[in-house]
């Protein structure tokens, strides 16, 4: 017995001798890292990075940037049956432990021994949470025990379902999904409320190994996963025998989800994805910022499509270029035609497509194309394809297929028959075996001949009280180019730059009236190598014009002369009262036929002071910035026009109308302030000139060189066409009261557009197609009246009142500018003098 006893002792002494030693180790290594441990309260600091999103003004998805796809939801709008899908796979007991579960890693060490891996694994929810906010992926005995202390201090501080949405937010799923709302996109493109049991299984069996148990990659070991994750539901109670039964009979229904944007709008989306680098640096897109612009997703799709469209239809009236391509017969016969078009790349609408036969008895090409593959493109689809020899020359029509391709070109096509509901170019490039996914082989599409312009172009359009944008695009296509016309192209306006010379001359007495002569004019400059003789675009002269038929008709030499009367100087001082750049602006005779130098939205703009009525305007983009929390961190100022009656409106704000800010945005600040500001916008023109203005320039679409407006059906638009020399750069700027919009067209480096290429035939059309939609359905909006405006009947020859029983015209003036009362013609004898010398200046 006392043997017995001794042996007990000594067991005894070992045992506490043993338990002291790990108390004294363990505590050891407690006070060793528990200085370094982060605290508990940063989980609820952390930024999750969330990618940065752009949103039209109407809500729909322009664009994401980021790496990482990611949309933090709470625990509130997850499912409990999701929940308890992600518990049986990862944590059965989560809702019991205390942030380290004994059972669940005795379990683990079983499995391992008898099995040779981990099934169900040893750590807790908690302690991921611990690892993935917290510590680094390194298998080592330190980490495993920071991650064990972090999870009971993280269990101490924090409630257990925060706990589970913290997990929820930051857990990996595959394919740069993060979090369990992103990889619900991105998998099954539903909101987690929608996923079905199955679905949600497949989700929870991807944190273990994102790449392992991946639907997309290996499917075959998704299923098993799914359905261990199932059978443990089962076991724990979580969900029925009969539930159980369904869902494991379940297809793996799991696709490749992209988050498409719902505008096409690239040109917008960069210039908001600037801006917001500029302002937040890196973090822009990591930290959940929501951006809304101020475009409209109806009118940028029609500003897009028309540019397109436009640009286009130019290139198809000079030829067709040939194929881009070529594949030797030898490759043709026995290579994979849809692995070899994948060497040419889509540029939007466009897809590239290998001839494979040319009939020209069926009048019919067949095609491999990249999607939909086989297809058949009609002769009556490719008639247009004259051979393109030069900008003003091209080959004779063709008669037959083969007049324009051969077997083995390589060439751009379009589809014309209907696409499945739901296709993406992501699943159009999955998809290229020609089938419809049934056994029966689809019917081959139906396509047309096409090819990439070689023209670019610029659509801006302003919302003319604000400076909104309403929609913008500056190009073909942004994944062909990133250079962004719309804003950066410094082309020459020509014509359009005419309404800021004419309303310096109404600012400066003159009037629709005033008779200007339209003949030859020769000008001697020591800097040209020849004289200047500067003629009208149909090379003719007409003699004495009225100012209004000048503008509407477009005629240069009276432009010259008029500049010429008020002073280069004096215009140029003009233009910068207008807020008009002048930095590249001539200081010769050239500047009234726009030979400066503008931006198209440069031009919008100054356009947009016209069309609100004289008031400064300042172009901007950006509504809203919200953070990851929905607070508004920014919000444009409200831009209020601003004549003597509104001083007071600046003074509370406390903004110089003199110097009114000129900022398109604020400088960054993180500030949840919703107060909005104020931008207090101006007059720079006398309203009286910039209504006689607009009268002039409806007559432009009435009468003169912009008549293809009339199929509008409205009265209410202005506008100015405009050619430079050689045609190089073509545009056309219109307006009514509430929206200003602005085309231009032409080639990168400037070269001539060829013969019949006018700003009335290339930029006219484009703003045509998206005003068409723009104004769709909108109210007439002409300029008030102001006060101090006349209406008087002229002679249309001399610009003079006309006398009774004259033939006569109604003009508009300034009160202060109309033509004096009729004399009696003794008076008129004797005071006519100085009004003929007057005339006899402007005309000779």
């Amino acid at each position: 017995m006392s043997h017995l006893l001794r042996t007990s002792r000594l067991f005894a002494w070992v045992f506490l001798t043993g338990l002291s030693v790990a108390v004294i180790v363990t505590s050891g290594f407690y006070l060793y890292l528990r200085p370094g441990l982060p605290p508990v309260a940063q989980l609820l600091e952390i930024k999750l990075q969330t990618p940065l999103r752009v949103y039209s003004k109407d809500k729909r998805l322009i664009a994401e940037f980021g790496e990482k796809r990611r949309a933090p939801i709470t625990i509130e709008q997850i499912p409990t049956i999701q929940l308890q899908a992600f518990m049986a796979a990862e944590d059965s007991r989560f809702y019991e432990h205390f942030g380290v579960d004994i059972k669940g890693l005795a379990r683990a060490a079983i499995e391992l021994v008898s099995t040779g891996e981990i099934q169900s694994g040893g750590s807790t929810i908690t302690m991921q949470v611990a690892k993935n906010y917290f510590l680094s992926r390194d298998r080592t005995f330190i980490r495993k025990f920071n991650e064990i202390l972090l999870a009971l201090q993280i269990e101490r501080e924090l409630d257990k379902n925060r706990i589970l949405e913290l997990y929820l937010n930051k857990i990996y799923l595959g394919n740069r999904a993060y979090g369990i709302a992103a990889a619900a996109q991105v998998y099954y493109n539903k909101p987690v409320s929608q996923l079905s049991l199955a679905q949600m299984a497949m989700l929870a069996g991807l944190p273990k190994a994102p790449s392992a148990y991946n639907p997309l990659a290996n499917p075959e070991r998704a299923m098993i996963r799914r359905n261990w994750i199932l059978g443990r539901m089962q076991e724990l109670g979580y969900i029925t025998p009969d539930a159980y039964g369904l869902a494991l009979a379940a297809p793996l229904t799991a696709s490749y989800n992209s988050t498409d944007s719902e505008v096409d709008a690239d040109y917008v989306a960069e210039m908001a994805r600037s801006e917001l680098v500029r302002r937040y640096g890196e973090d822009a897109y990591t930290d959940g910022y929501t951006v809304t612009l101020t475009v409209d997703s109806t009118k940028q799709q029609a500003a897009t499509k028309a540019l397109r469209d436009g640009l286009e239809a130019y290139d198809r009236r000079h030829g067709f270029r040939g194929p881009i391509g070529q594949i030797d017969p030898e490759t043709l016969a026995d290579g994979d035609l849809s692995e070899i078009v994948q060497n040419y790349p889509r540029v939007e609408s466009l897809i590239p497509a290998i001839v494979t036969n040319v009939d020209d008895k069926a009048q019919n090409v067949r095609v491999h194309a990249r999607m939909p593959g086989p297809a058949i493109m009609p002769f009556e689809t490719m008639t247009w394809a004259r051979r393109y020899k030069t900008e003003d020359l091209t080959g004779p029509e063709p008669e037959k297929p083969s007049d324009v391709v051969a077997v083995g070109d390589v060439v751009y096509v379009r589809v014309q028959a209907p696409k499945p509901a739901g296709t993406t170019p992501e699943k159009e490039d999955q998809d290229r075996n020609g089938t419809n996914g049934t056994a029966e082989p689809a019917r081959p599409a139906i396509v047309s001949l096409a090819q990439i312009p070689r023209v670019e172009g610029a659509l801006i359009s302003l919302e003319a009280q604000t400076g909104a944008i309403q929609a913008l695009t500056g190009g073909y296509s942004f994944g062909q180019s990133k250079y962004n016309r719309a804003v950066q192209a410094q082309r020459q306006p020509g014509s359009t730059f005419k309404p800021f010379l004419y309303l310096s001359a109404l600012e400066s007495g003159m009037t629709p009236a005033t008779i200007y002569n339209d003949a030859p004019i020769v000008f001697n400059d020591s800097e040209l190598e020849s004289a200047w003789r500067p003629q009208n675009s149909s090379g003719q002269f007409y003699g004495p014009t009225r100012l209004r038929e000048a503008l509407y008709r477009s005629r240069n030499l009276v432009s010259i002369r008029l500049l010429r009367d008020l002073g280069i100087q004096k215009t140029i001082d003009y233009l910068a009262q207008l807020e008009i750049p002048v930095e590249k602006m001539p200081d010769n005779l050239s500047l009234s036929l726009g030979s400066g130098l503008l931006t198209p939205m440069e031009l919008a703009r100054g356009m947009a002071v016209i069309a609100n009525g004289g008031y400064d305007v300042e172009p901007y983009l950006i509504e809203t910035i919200k953070n990851v929390r929905g607070e508004i961190v920014y919000q444009a100022p409200k831009t209020v026009l601003c004549d003597q009656e509104c001083k007071e409106i600046a003074e509370e704000n406390g903004t110089d109308t003199e110097n009114s800010e000129t900022s398109t945005e604020a400088e960054p600040a993180e500030s949840t302030d919703n107060t909005q500001q104020v931008r207090v916008m101006r007059r720079l023109a006398d309203e009286r000139s910039v209504f006689i203005l607009h009268s002039m320039m409806r007559d432009v679409i009435r009468l003169g060189t912009g008549r293809r407006a009339l199929a509008l059906g409205r009265e209410d638009i202005a506008g100015k066409t405009g050619t430079t020399n050689e045609q190089k750069d073509t545009w056309f700027a219109g307006f009514n009261h509430e929206l200003a919009t602005t085309t231009w067209v032409g080639f990168d480096q400037p070269a001539p557009l060829g013969r019949g290429e006018f700003g009335a035939s290339t930029a006219l059309p484009v703003w045509l197609d998206y005003m068409k939609v723009a104004l769709e359905g909108e109210p007439p909006s002409f300029m008030p009246r102001p006060n101090g405006i006349v209406n008087i009947r002229i002679n249309p020859e001399t610009g003079q009142r006309a006398r009774p029983g004259e033939d006569g015209v109604f003009e508009v003036f300034r009160e202060d500018d109309a033509p004096p009362p009729l004399l009696s013609e003794e008076e008129s004898d004797r005071n006519g003098s100085s009004g003929e010398d007057d005339l006899s200046r402007r005309i000779f």
